[in-house]
């Protein structure tokens, strides 16, 4: 007979037999407890122990490198109000926590501090409270602090204050680094703006805390470096990262079955519901299932409703989507598709019309699917059909019809090419980890608020395009509006007045025209606009505000990276916040990374790491890094070691932990020893010669070797000017000498590819020529 049935027999209740099961966990808590912390101190701990194992699922990793005895100091970021109840119950030790003062003015507070034995903080008495941390350390107790000074208010680790570093010296100990992940969008933190009053979205929350190695306070320029790996590494280890990304999609089309969630603006206006989106692609899927034996499939198809389709049935096929960028010349094409291994072509007969005539001999192949004419000649019935199991059918049973596995983890999920800016394209494998991981940091990022009504025109194999404009939406409470092309001003224009666009993206090249086209009463409901994949010129970011009343935030992503990286928030005016602001960016730079990124400077040269004021080469470590680039290990041991991706770009991060980029590595020259970069180069040129904002690109600065220097500038320009005053003008506006050009010469455009970027590789064949 079993131990239930014994007890049972004996006369208790199941719920008694609970009740007993709990005051034993109890009791042993309380019994395990620190002496010197008393009798309140161990019931407040094993209570809190049991309401942690009720509400979350906590996983540590590291935890041994808290030391058995002796003082230490740890150092956590702080993402909620439930920090200091999980620290407290996964340490083996208990640990005094420097809480604000101004928590003791309400009675339960009080008194739960006081049993804590907590160390208030006070800005008044600052000394105090640091002399009474460097005392308990100095008995052997562990002290916490979280250096922030306050509750992340975005997701983002702020300005880390230096008194940690002082009570480290007085009491000499080590620092012990940590990071929890998974409570930040819980009712406890600040994601969406509120505190407390929002609906939970998960019981049992998984929550994962990482402590780091000790080391000593003298290396304070290491702090905010060694948080976000711990962060990153925490936010790595989230379970539902090991998804299937159809299972994400098909989850988002079902919540949203009767809800708008596409508005292609193609020719007409056409909306779509999540059912109906969900219904096109489920029948699209189940074709590619029996026509298509690869296990990739193109797709040459601009931003709408067919792209959509197309992407969603690849994946819902369990198929690999690759997205083709058109505008590359036929033989990059052709190198794509073939490392591709690609046999099949999704295209639409009127946009392969639109490709013929602007690109002759475009490579389609033999095998081309028309989407637009598979979906005209659907039957009514089965597409009416797949729409009722869409909004009657929970949807992990859709899933399971579609056959979508229920992991996708490392497994490859998409395939993109680089841009091929400096050279043949590069084909980027990105895992369904990798997409979840930043489709999961965007919103954490709460960038594209619930409920956003998010404009793009960005082409599908543009990584900003793919991610954000096309899985994003679909996953996530937001609506998209398509336009086929970002050069068609007139038309984001109109949807924007039309759809009350709350949220746009684009590159600066691509908006700038807005300023000759818009008003402001056409952007009155559009609350800002991020732009990335090139400098945001400060003229531009000046006159959108002053003119169409509209914020342009900066951010910062690369195909490698899924591609988000960094992005700049709106500030929060809050009388509580610092100078009565939460800072969310700053003019110039590209934003602080979002939650599960970490970064890191190393000098060009010699690999040293950096610390934070200091300009080098950036690297980046996160899920959302991709794994490898296609059939070619060796590029991929170029950039990759240990998880961390060299990003070939320049810049530098701030005490607050925001990043500015100063170039690309491949946009910098290097003259008579000295690193010369080309972007200041041109932002000099156009001031002399009085271009500043002009919407289309007129010049640009290349090199070519020079038997002296090493290298010697060259313009590349489309404009009617005498370069020997240049020269005079560049000098007199204080160019150092190396940074003046030797050579200027006109073309009749300047090299531009299709996502707006500028053709290196080209431009270097113009200097040469």
């Amino acid at each position: 007979m079993g131990f239930f049935a014994l007890t049972l027999n004996a006369g208790l209740s199941l719920m008694g037999i609970v009740l007993i099961a709990l005051l034993v966990y109890v009791g042993s808590q309380i019994l395990r407890r620190d002496r010197r912390m008393g009798l309140a101190y161990g019931v407040v701990r094993a209570l809190s122990s049991v309401i942690v194992k009720i509400f979350y699922r906590v996983r540590t990793k590291g935890i041994e490198n808290i030391p058995a005895e002796g003082g230490v100091l740890l150092l956590c970021n702080h993402v909620s109000y439930v920090d200091v109840v999980i620290l407290g119950v996964v340490a083996r030790r208990p640990i005094r926590f420097l809480s604000w003062e101004g928590f003791e003015r309400h009675f339960l507070m009080r008194w739960v501090m006081r049993t804590m034995n907590t160390i208030p903080v006070a800005e008044e008495k600052a000394k105090e409270a640091i002399q009474k941390a460097a005392e308990a350390l100095q008995s052997g107790e562990i002290v916490c602090i979280f250096p922030e000074g306050h509750v992340t208010r975005n997701g983002s680790i702020a300005a880390l204050r230096r008194g940690y570093e002082l009570i480290a010296r007085r009491a000499g100990v080590p620092l012990v680094p940590l990071a929890i992940d998974g409570l930040w969008g819980s009712i406890f933190s600040f994601h969406g703006g509120k505190f407390f009053w929002k609906m939970p979205k998960h019981f049992r929350r998984p929550i994962t805390v990482v402590v780091g190695q000790p080391y000593v306070a003298t290396e304070h320029a290491t702090t905010r470096y060694r948080l976000l790996e711990l962060a990153a590494e925490a936010f790595a280890m989230r379970p539902s990262l090991q998804g299937h990304l159809a299972q994400d999609i098909v989850r988002g089309l079902s919540s949203k079955a009767g809800q708008v969630v596409l508005i292609d603006r193609t020719q007409q206006r056409r909306p779509f519901t999540g059912a109906v989106l969900w219904s096109l692609s489920y029948l699209l899927a189940q074709y590619l299932k029996k026509k298509v034996k690869s296990k990739r499939v193109a797709i040459v198809l601009p931003p709408g409703v067919g792209a959509t389709v197309a992407n969603t049935a690849c994946l819902l096929a369990d198929k690999i989507p690759v997205n083709i960028n058109f505008t590359l010349g036929r033989e990059q094409i052709s190198s794509c598709l073939s490392r591709a291994e690609v046999d099949w072509v999704i295209t639409a007969s009127v946009f392969q019309e639109k490709i013929n005539e602007k690109f002759p001999h475009f490579p389609w192949g033999n095998q081309v699917i028309d989407v637009a004419d598979f979906l005209l000649k659907l039957s009514r019935v089965k597409i009416i059909w797949w729409v009722l199991g869409a909004r009657l059918l929970p949807s992990w049973i859709l899933a399971k019809l579609c056959g979508v596995p229920v992991e996708g983890g490392n497994r490859e999920a998409a395939l993109l090419f680089t841009s091929g800016s400096s050279g043949e394209p590069k084909g980027v494998v990105l895992s369904h980890r990798n997409l979840l991981a930043n489709l999961r940091q965007i919103e954490d990022a709460d960038i594209l608020p619930s409920r956003a009504f998010l404009l793009t025109g960005l082409p599908i194999f543009h990584s900003f395009g793919f991610t954000v404009g096309l899985w994003y939406c679909l996953t996530r409470d937001a609506t998209v509006v398509t336009i086929p092309s970002p050069l068609d001003t007139a038309a984001a224009v109109q949807a924007i007045r039309d759809e009350k666009i709350t949220v746009h993206v684009g590159t600066p090249t691509f908006i700038r025209p807005y300023l000759r086209r818009a008003q402001a009463k056409d952007f009155a409901s559009l609350e800002w606009v991020v732009v990335g994949a090139e400098k945001l010129p400060e003229d531009l970011a000046t006159a959108f505000l002053e003119q169409l009343e509209t914020p342009l935030l900066e951010g910062y992503g690369i195909t490698e990276t899924s591609p988000v990286l960094s992005v700049n928030l709106p500030n929060h005016l809050d009388e509580t916040a610092p100078q009565g602001v939460w800072k969310g960016n700053v003019p110039g730079s590209v934003g602080r990374p979002v939650m599960g990124v970490a970064v890191r400077f190393r000098q060009v040269d010699s690999g040293e790491l950096l610390p934070p004021g200091e300009v080098g080469l950036l690297e980046v470590k996160g899920a959302n890094v991709f794994s490898r680039y296609l059939n070619d290990p060796s590029r991929t041991d170029e950039v990759l070691e240990q998880g961390w991706y060299r990003t070939g770009d320049l810049g530098r991060m701030d005490e607050e932990g925001f990043l500015y980029l100063s170039g690309r590595l491949s946009r910098f020259s290097k003259i008579g020893g000295e690193m010369v970069p080309h972007g200041l180069v041109e932002q000099a040129l156009l001031k002399v010669l009085g271009c500043e904002g002009q919407s289309d690109w007129v010049l640009a600065v290349t090199a070519r070797t020079d038997a002296v220097k090493g290298e010697h500038l060259v313009v590349i320009h489309t404009l009617d000017i005498d370069s020997e005053s240049v020269r005079v003008s560049l000098v007199t506006a204080g160019l150092p000498n190396l940074w003046i050009p030797k050579v200027f010469k006109k073309v009749p455009k300047i090299p531009i590819l299709g996502t707006g970027k500028l053709d290196l590789n080209t431009l270097r064949q113009l200097a040469q020529g």
